[in-house]
This record gives C-alpha cells, structure tokens and sequence, in this order.
C-alpha cells in the first residue's frame, strides 16, 4: 500500500466489521490509532462489532476525541444499548431513573439521547425506541410521543417499532393508542400498512383479550396473512384459552410451513391448559406422524470468560450431578414460599413425579443454578444474573424465576425468542404476557 493513511485504516477496519470479525476488528483499531486519527466512521464500524467492555473503551476515546456528537457514533451506541445483552439493560435502567427523578444519577443513555449535540435523525430516535420497546415498552411510547414533536419523517419500521410497544402496553390501555397510531400511518404520515404493521394490531387486539376482533381484523386485510399474523392470533388464543379460533390459525400456519413445530406445540398447550389431554395426544402423534421435530430447549449463561450451555437437565454438563444438588435445594427454599410446579403442560401419559421432574431441569433453572454456584465469576453488573433462550420461556420457569428473584433478592434476566424477562421481586417485566 503506498499509503496509510485515514481511509484506508477506516476500509480495513470497516470491512473486518462487516465481516462478523469482531476481534480482528478492534486489533486494526488499536494500530489505527498509533498512525492517525480515527474520524467517525471508523469509531462506528468498530462500535457496530464491539462487545460491552470494549465498546465502553471505544467509547471512552471517542468523548476525549470529540466525536461522540456525530450522529453515526450516537447511533452506532445506541445500537450496542439494542442489541449487546449485557449493555442495554443497565443502560435502559439507568435512563428510566434520570427521566422519573432529574437529579438522580446520569446514564450513558441519558447523556446520548438529551446532551448530544448531534442532529437526531430518525435512525437514531428509532433505534431508542427499538432499545425499551422490548424492556419498558411504556418508555418507549413516551418516545414516540416526543418524537411526534420533530420536525422529521417517519417510516414503516419505526411504526411497527411503536405499535409492538402499544401491543405490550396493551394490558394498560394502550389498545386504542395503537389503533390510533395505526390509521395515522397513511393518513398523517402517507404510510401504506405492511404486514409487519398488521400483525402488531391483531397481537394488539389479542392481549386485550379483543380475539374476535382480531380474527375480524385478519379478515379485512388488503393482502394474504403472513406466518407472522397467524402466529399472533394464535398466541392470543393460547393467552386466552380460545380453541375454536386457534384450530383456524393452526390449519393456516402448517398450510404455510409444514415442518414448522410452532402451531402444534401451541395447539397441544391450549389442550393440555383446557384438560383435555387425549386431544393433546393426538396433536404430538401427529406432529411426530409428519415428521416436525421440536426445537430442543437450550440456555446459555457466560461465567468466567467462558460460556455454558444448557439442556433439559443438563446432561451434557461436566458438573451436572452438582448443578441438580443445588437445584434441588433451591426449589426446596422456592416451595416454602408458594412455588407450585405447573405440570398442566407436561405430558398427560406420565406419571406426577416425572411430570415434576421434567419441568424442574429444564435449561434456565439449570442456568441460573449454575450462576448462583460461580457468583463470584459472573459477567454481571448490578448484580443481576443473564440467561439467553433460543425458545419461549415456559410458563412453569416463569414462574420459578419471578419467586427467585424474590428468594435471593436478585434480579434475573432471561432473554428467550419473544423478548427479555426482567425478574425483580415475584414481577416479570412482561407482566406474564409473552
């Protein structure tokens, strides 16, 4: 290279973000930095790949540079708050604190959003509001509200952002916010509603407990349902024991993905809810005559540097013999003060205690226990443990986890496929709806 010079540091390093290359990525940086001054696109391309630790020190460098007022590196920040999982909590926190009591402590977040003097376009008001939508998504509606206030234009993303806000509100009513919110797309905004759109409404309508008009709703639409929008129906009926209803959604969702495990799953819970545990039977032969497999539960926790997995009873993990002991404890201490097993999903065809014994090894009350043994290791600030899904929380371990935080006086975070879970004394920031 004939020259080294600010673009061509920034190309490299850029490229090597892009390219998932996180590591390789901040060691570029770091050379970068003995040669020349790093301008904003480079801060937001190695920003766009950094963890929490470092994208503190990147962003350390970035305030003694000046830098943090660009509008790409508040943006570029604002995207680890949404997506890092050890950053946003803390942060999102921090920031509910300073807005409810304007002289307590100043967040990160609080800094970014209102002491920035960069130009809030409407990537950066979307991507905080994408930020609490999944955690307070009542915060994140008064956002919205205070966006409405600028004088920018608003697109098709950042009202499905809103109105998946409206839809966790909606136990709050805020359903006719969102109604309200969804007509103006076109007639304030000349914003055609997409799918995406329609499905918040129907998800809207179903938590309310509004099936019917939901199901109405899916009737009237100018195009084909999706996936997504039968899918929300279908976890209404779920919520609200709704069978007829869900029959329907069910026969669409298997017509669209045929070895898609969901409908059946869901179907064999409304039954098993409902006590009728013969039809849930024959939803699971079924299901295993056409060949869909279930996606095995698993959880993740980061202790030490290190990652742990989980599966149901941990029997791929070194210390599973010691990790079931203290379990076993733990539930003990849970039953004293109200924990009761919530067996009405299991299998109808076993008996009680193996009911018992399959809810209670599941993955992330495996994690957790296995947190609470390596405390003194654990990646967590503020004191709160983290477990990462990659499916729905059961209703069982929702439970387990909102009494645990109250026994160990804890909060608990479980990131699974829907959204986050913020545990804090016997309370779910879901507010059991998920």
């Amino acid at each position: 290279m004939l020259e080294r010079n600010v673009v061509s540091w920034t190309a490299l390093v850029s490229g090597y973000a892009q390219c998932g290359r996180s590591v390789e990525c901040f060691g570029l940086f770091s050379g970068m930095l003995v040669e020349c001054r790093p301008n904003d696109f480079a801060f937001t391309s190695v920003l766009s790949s950094c963890d929490y630790l470092r994208g503190k020190q990147v962003h350390s460098l970035a305030l003694k540079m000046g830098l943090d007022a660009s509008v790409y590196v508040s943006n570029a920040l604002i995207n680890i708050v949404k997506t890092g999982f050890i950053f946003e909590v803390e942060v999102a926190t921090a920031f509910m604190k300073a807005y409810s009591n304007l002289g307590g402590d100043v967040s990160e977040i609080y800094h970014l959003f209102w002491e920035t003097n960069c130009c809030h376009d409407i990537v950066f008001w979307t991507n905080m509001i994408t930020a609490f939508a999944e955690r307070d998504p009542a915060e994140a509606f008064f956002l919205y509200r205070q966006l409405l206030r600028e004088d920018l234009t608003l697109d098709g993303y950042t009202f499905s952002i809103i109105l998946k806000a409206c839809a966790a509100c909606s136990h709050c009513g805020l359903v006719e916010e969102g109604i309200e919110i969804f007509n103006s797309m076109f007639k304030n905004h000349g914003i055609v509603p997409q799918l995406d759109h329609y499905a918040c409404i129907v998800d809207i309508f179903g938590r309310a407990g509004r099936i019917i008009e939901a199901k109405e709703l899916i009737s009237r639409m100018p195009m084909e349902p999706d996936f997504v929008v039968w899918s929300a129906l279908l976890g209404s009926c779920r919520k609200h024991g709704e069978t007829h209803l869900a029959k329907i959604a069910v026969a669409k969702l298997k017509e669209m993905e045929p070895k898609n495990s969901l409908g059946y799953v869901q179907m064999s819970n409304i039954y098993c809810s409902g006590g009728s545990y013969n039809e849930a039977g024959t939803i699971r032969k079924e299901m295993n005559g056409s060949g869909v497999k279930k996606e095995p539960g698993l959880s993740w926790i980061e202790v030490g540097n290190q990652v742990h997995e989980f599966a149901s009873g941990g029997r791929h993990h070194p210390q599973r013999e010691a990790i079931c002991t203290k379990l076993e404890e733990l539930i003990g201490k849970l039953k004293e003060i109200g924990y009761v097993p919530e067996i009405s999903l299991a299998l109808h065809d076993i008996e009680k205690e193996q009911k018992q014994e399959q809810l209670l090894h599941h993955s992330e009350k495996m994690a957790l226990v296995f947190a609470i043994m390596n405390e003194g290791n654990l990646h967590c600030r503020g004191g709160a443990i983290r477990i990462m899904k990659n499916i729905r929380i059961c209703v069982d371990c929702h439970n387990f986890m909102k009494l645990a935080s109250d026994l160990l006086q804890k909060e608990i975070i479980v990131r699974d496929s829907n959204r986050f879970h913020h545990f804090n004394n016997k309370v779910c920031s879901c507010n059991d709806y998920w």
